[in-house]
This record gives C-alpha cells, sequence and structure tokens, in this order.
C-alpha cells in the first residue's frame, strides 16, 4: 500500500444499471472521509450531480479564495465531464481535471469516478499509468455494476434499445463494439462485480447469474448483490488493486479491433434532451402523465425533482423506460425556491407535448 497515493475508484455499467445511486449511498457512509467525485453520465448531468452533492459530503467547505483560483472541485466536491464518453477524451477531459485534483491531494481522501455506461473503462485505467497521474494517484478498484434481472432474463440491460440511443447520441464516441461485447470489456477489466436489483430476483436465479458471471471473469473477482445501491463502504473502498499495474495483461474486444485495424466511428442520430422547470406538482398525476408519455414517445430516461404542495422536503423522479422510481432526498433549503425541473431524454421528442402534459400535473 503506498499511503502517498489517492486511491480511487471507478464505477462503470450500462444506462439505468443504478451506478449514481451506488455512489450516493456511497458518499452517505463519508464518516469524515474528503471525496471528490467525477460524474461523466450522458445526458441530465447536472440531474446525476445534483443528486451526488445533496448527499452530506464529510469534505472541507471550499472557500472564496479556492473558488477564485478556478478550482474543479465545485461545490461538495463534484466534476462534471460533460462533453461525451470519458474514455475518448481521456486527454482534453479526463487528465486536466486529475492534475487539478493532484494540486489538491493534501484535501482528498478518495476519488470517485462514475463513467458513462458506454465507457471501456480500460484506457481510463491505463491513464494512470501517465507520469504526471501515476505519482499521486493509483486505482483502488474497477467496480462493474450490472442489472441482474436483466441478465437473468437474456438481456444485457433493462432496455437494450435506451443504451443503443445513448451510444449514437454521443457525438464524442470512437468505440463501436456490440452490447454484448462493451458488457465484456467493462467485466473483464473489473476488480469487482455488483449485481443490482437483488430485491427483483429469487435466490435460484441469483445463485445461477452468479455462477454464470464467475465462469466468465475468473476466481480472482469478487461478485456481490446489492438492492437500491446499498453496500457497505468496506467492501467498495480500499480495495488497494492498483488495477494501472496489471491492466495491459487483460484482453478486451477493444483491443483486439485495434488490432485488426477496424473503425471505431459511428454514425450519429439525432438525440433530444429537453429540461422543463415547473412550479410545484402533484407526484401522482405527475408519474401518470410520465408513463402515458413514455408509451406514446420514444423516452429514453427521466430525471429530475419535484417541488410538492405542503411538502416540506424535495422529491427525486428518475425514469428508465417504463420503470420509475420516486423518493425524498433533502429538505427544502430556507429561501430556496420551490420548483420542479424534470429532464426528459430520447429521439424525436415533441417538447411541446411533453411540457403542456407535464404543467397540467400542477398543484
Amino acid at each position: 500500500m503506498n499511503l502517498n497515493k489517492i486511491p480511487a475508484t471507478i464505477v462503470t455499467g450500462f444506462l439505468g444499471s443504478g451506478k449514481t445511486t451506488l455512489l450516493s449511498n456511497i458518499l452517505r457512509q463519508a464518516n469524515g472521509k474528503r471525496i471528490a467525485v467525477i460524474v461523466n453520465e450522458f445526458g441530465a448531468l447536472d440531474i446525476d450531480a445534483e443528486l451526488l452533492r445533496s448527499c452530506p459530503l464529510e469534505c472541507d467547505e471550499q472557500t472564496p479564495d479556492s473558488a477564485a483560483q478556478g478550482s474543479p472541485i465545485a461545490d461538495n466536491g463534484i466534476y462534471e465531464l460533460a462533453n461525451g464518453c470519458i474514455c475518448c477524451t481521456v486527454e482534453e477531459e479526463f487528465l486536466p481535471v486529475m492534475e487539478a485534483l493532484v494540486e489538491r491531494r493534501d484535501q482528498i481522501d478518495h476519488i470517485l469516478i462514475e463513467t458513462s455506461g458506454l465507457a471501456l473503462p480500460k484506457p481510463l485505467v491505463q491513464a494512470f499509468n501517465w507520469p504526471q497521474i501515476k505519482l499521486h494517484c493509483t486505482v483502488d478498484a474497477v467496480i462493474t455494476v450490472v442489472d441482474g434481472p436483466a441478465l437473468v432474463d437474456g438481456r444485457i440491460a433493462h432496455d437494450p434499445e435506451q443504451v443503443q440511443a445513448q451510444r449514437q447520441a454521443d457525438t464524442s464516441l470512437d468505440h463501436d463494439p456490440s452490447l454484448q461485447e462493451l458488457l465484456d470489456d467493462q467485466l473483464s477489466s473489473a476488480d469487482l462485480v455488483l449485481i443490482s436489483k437483488q430485491d427483483l430476483m429469487d435466490e435460484a436465479q441469483l445463485i445461477r447469474l452468479q455462477e454464470q458471471l464467475a465462469g466468465r471473469i475468473g476466481d480472482a473477482v469478487r461478485i456481490h448483490p446489492i438492492r437500491n445501491g446499498e453496500v457497505e463502504q468496506a467492501l467498495i473502498l480500499g480495495l488497494e488493486s492498483a488495477s494501472e499495474e496489471h491492466i495491459d495483461h487483460r484482453h478486451t474486444h477493444h483491443d483486439h479491433h485495434h488490432a485488426e485495424g477496424a473503425e471505431h466511428h459511428h454514425a450519429h442520430d439525432h438525440f433530444d434532451s429537453i429540461s422543463l422547470d415547473l412550479g410545484e406538482l402533484d407526484s401522482d398525476a405527475l408519474l401518470a402523465a410520465l408513463k402515458v408519455l413514455v408509451a406514446e414517445q420514444a423516452i429514453y430516461r427521466v430525471k429530475g425533482f419535484v417541488a410538492l404542495a405542503g411538502k416540506p422536503m424535495r422529491q427525486v423522479v428518475q425514469g428508465v423506460g417504463e420503470r420509475f422510481e420516486r423518493y425524498f432526498d433533502r429538505p427544502w433549503a430556507p429561501g430556496e425556491p420551490r420548483s420542479s425541473r424534470i429532464v426528459v431524454i430520447g429521439k424525436g421528442l415533441d417538447p411541446q407535448q411533453i411540457e403542456a402534459r407535464l404543467q397540467a400535473t400542477g398543484a
């Protein structure tokens, strides 16, 4: 163990697998640990980052002087990479952030990196061997989150079509494996595999899935089922894998495509991201309206915060396909505007219809 290096945990997995929920729970268990977070989920980035900011991070408050110096660690240690897939923008996007974090290494105990669901972990891990990063940082572990019920049903993700649409929308992406190959590459780079949504599988299904995954990743990689992103921090932080030291020996499909001289670029379809600022809403009416809209339009993802009349807490609404969840994340701050913000991501959307339907759910 090198006590002089900042450990970094890389969390990867497809859209809707539960990465943001997992990170939120890790941050809630910070227990005085000062954690910086890099978020790279394509679309609705501000919502993802705000979900993480709402967690009670136990880190030093940023002073006006540090903010004035242009530190990339905004608010409670959250840094957003909004320009596409992190593994395709390592030099332009990721390294400058890491260099800035290195400058503040005396204020950071751990770094969490949430990649886009389309990211290949290997190029990101390899970046930790760059001299300016290797001296001060190490990869504590690569964690791949898989959607347990989807794999049990023979699907790569909860909705493979939504993952394909996300891939087509990301104009910075320069790799184009099949979704099966992408999952294989995420698993082959993993030091730990988390099976999400344990509560949606029976014991026999879970045992079979664990056996199947073990056969694909080998005995050295641990597999752990979780529900609602809940896992003890000790099980996933402090693994000391030093993944950058052996990542070159892990073969991936992407390595094979490069060896064969294959082209990795692909065509990009039109992609819509609609952000709506609304007033106080009725939660049940909003959910019903969203489900109707999902049935009528090609909506892939919904995320947002809802102000409910007479309720002191802010409600989070998240949806992937037809599956939605709601929960209260924090009280409204004194003087904070009680407004709702909903982000809808999809293809060929009708913004006027969506806004009209959601406006009609006002309390």
